[in-house]
């Protein structure tokens, strides 16, 4: 994995791409701080590496959601004590 910072890029994109090219990945960088991946891809694993980048995101979301479940209590609730949190958020949306 390499870090590239975003001017750089634009001044040598040639270069990323021959990082990519050797399957490697990019971190693209503003500022000195990471905002972007870069990865290599060809016309056959598009949709294939969408999926598992999706998938790899719902999966960190879901493991956030209970890291705060669990350090608010709220991983402790009883099913009756879920369904009636529900019933209340949406009488509030209504």
């Amino acid at each position: 994995m390499r870090f590239v910072s975003i001017r750089e890029f634009r001044i040598n994109p040639g270069r990323v791409q021959e990082t990519l090219a050797a399957g490697h990945e990019v971190v693209l960088t503003r500022k000195g701080k990471p905002f972007a991946i870069i990865t290599g891809i060809t016309e056959e694993t598009l949709e294939e590496s969408l999926a598992l980048i999706r998938q790899a995101r719902a999966q960190a979301a879901v493991a956030r959601m209970r890291k705060q479940a669990v350090e608010k209590g709220l991983h402790r609730m009883t099913p009756r004590e879920i369904e009636a949190l529900i019933a209340e958020v949406r009488r509030e949306r209504e």
